[in-house]
């Protein structure tokens, strides 16, 4: 008689036989809180929100340093009065010592009917467009660091690397546009904390951000590796034929490991995306007229055209960052360089805001801008001695503003105090613009979750996270 060679162990026995009944509810239990979707292996698949949503795609135009509240949108007319003089505020907290009140070096005015204040750093976007804009105004975090800033805004968590709020939206509503990613990144270089702002962390690989880096003019050259530079599109699609059969092969033994079928799918979305990606991101498709309006000859004008480029294909997320190692990080020389970087980027978002608009794009479109912190209305010291003219950072209170997609425009909301230091009215942390965002594309953050290691994580974190109702129309 031969022996067994594949002995069954108690436990192998009990798990084929007594729980066979169990993984029959066991779909529906895991579908309970998940977004509603439609068979399919594909992890980018389109699928339903929670709800009906506002907005179906996002545009963040992140301002990478930190730009100052109080000289962009938050007019702060005490801070004028004080300037030069030593603010009743006691001790700012934040990293470096600081002096006496800075006034704002640039002219503030009000605009369209709403009567938005804002400063000459972003007058074109004002004149133009404060009736759409909602400005929130009381937006604060926990960290006055920016690596550590930048992840919260990003992420929601300071201190870990957790998948990007892109990340989460492409798993919560996958993708319009099977040829192109769900969530695109585009930064000159790379920004403080580099990948870990657009990184799906536990989140299968196929939601992580598709980074661009746009110091690259070429369509061609955006996306490292777009192109085979030796295979002919049917060599490549017989040798993804056959990988694809031995990935089967090997998944069917892994119980459809999520993670395995999210690296299938990225290579089959990396052979679709070099005929569609590359057509998405040539702006010479467009207008001399529309080039002219966003200043497309240069970086940040090109990648605003080109976000819109995506959006209106079906991408979901598109991430915009203006410069990349903290351009905004004004610890110096403020008036000069604010007003330079003004003069970069308030053109270009005017025009994003104007031709979203035009094309029917601005409803369905949230758009955001913002930095990870704002800057201190005193004056910061400089280690070593100098002439003190420029701001530190400060996470107390500063602003972000948002328009389309379902918010109230011609709308400031909330305050910092008389000075532009901390938030006291309506106070918007971090987490709360997150909660309204997922809302907006249709989420309850609470019900978005993904479970690893045990735990059902989401974005929001288990710290208490609200929407800010009040600015949605």
């Amino acid at each position: 008689m031969q022996p067994i060679s594949h002995a069954r162990s108690r436990r192998d026995w009990l798990a084929t036989m007594g729980t066979g009944l169990g993984y029959l509810a066991l779909p529906g239990l895991l579908q309970a809180d998940a977004p509603t979707a439609p068979v399919s292996t594909n992890p980018l698949a389109p699928r339903s929100p929670h709800f009906a949503a506002r907005a179906k795609h996002i545009i963040h135009i992140y301002l990478n340093g930190g730009p100052s509240q109080v000289d962009t949108w938050d007019y702060r007319p005490e801070l004028q009065k004080w300037g030069g003089k030593k603010l009743p505020l006691g001790n700012l907290t934040t990293e470096r010592e600081t002096g006496v009140a800075l006034a704002s070096p640039f002219q503030f005015k009000q605009y369209g009917d709403s009567g938005l204040w804002c400063s000459e750093i972003f007058a074109q976007t004002a004149s133009q467009h404060a009736d759409r804009i909602c400005v929130i105004k009381s937006v604060y975090a926990n960290t006055p660091n920016h690596e550590q800033s930048m992840r919260l805004m990003n992420t929601g968590d300071e201190r870990l690397s957790r998948p990007s709020y892109g990340s989460w939206l492409t798993y919560g509503l996958g993708c319009e546009n099977q040829n192109l990613p769900g969530f695109v990144t585009m930064c000159p270089g790379l920004p403080v904390a580099d990948s870990s702002n657009w990184r799906s962390a536990f989140l299968p690989g196929i939601y992580q951000g598709t980074y661009l880096d746009t110091r690259k003019t070429k369509a061609t050259e955006l996306i490292a590796n777009i192109q085979s530079p030796r295979s002919p599109q049917d060599a490549q699609r017989r040798q993804l034929d056959l990988l694809a059969s031995f990935n089967r092969q090997h998944q069917v033994t892994r119980h459809d490991d999520p993670h395995l079928e999210a690296r299938i799918q990225s290579f089959e979305l990396a052979y679709r995306m070099q005929m569609e990606a590359t057509d998405a991101l040539d702006i010479g498709q467009e207008t001399t007229s529309t080039q002219a309006l966003y200043r497309a000859d240069t970086v940040h004008g090109r990648q605003l055209l080109i976000a819109r480029r995506l959006i209106e294909r079906g991408v979901r997320v598109v991430q915009c960052y203006h410069g990349d190692v903290q351009p905004w990080d004004s610890h110096s020389n403020l008036a000069a360089e604010h007003r330079k970087l003004g003069n970069q980027i308030d053109g270009p978002i005017a025009a994003l805001l104007t031709d979203l608009a035009r094309r029917g794009l601005l409803d369905e479109t949230l758009v955001i801008c913002g930095g990870e912190f704002g800057r201190t209305p005193a004056v910061e010291i400089p280690i070593g001695g100098g002439n003190p003219t420029g701001r530190d950072h400060n996470h107390h209170g500063f602003t972000v503003w948002l328009a389309g997609g379902g918010v109230k425009g011609g709308l400031a909301y909330g305050s910092t105090d008389e000075f532009g230091y901390r938030a006291v009215e309506n106070r918007v942390h971090v987490r709360d613009i997150h909660a309204t965002m997922l809302h907006l594309l249709g989420f309850d953050h609470k019900r978005l979750t993904y479970r690893h290691a045990g735990l059902d994580f989401r974005l929001t974190g288990i710290e208490a996270a609200q929407v800010v109702k009040e600015i949605i129309a």
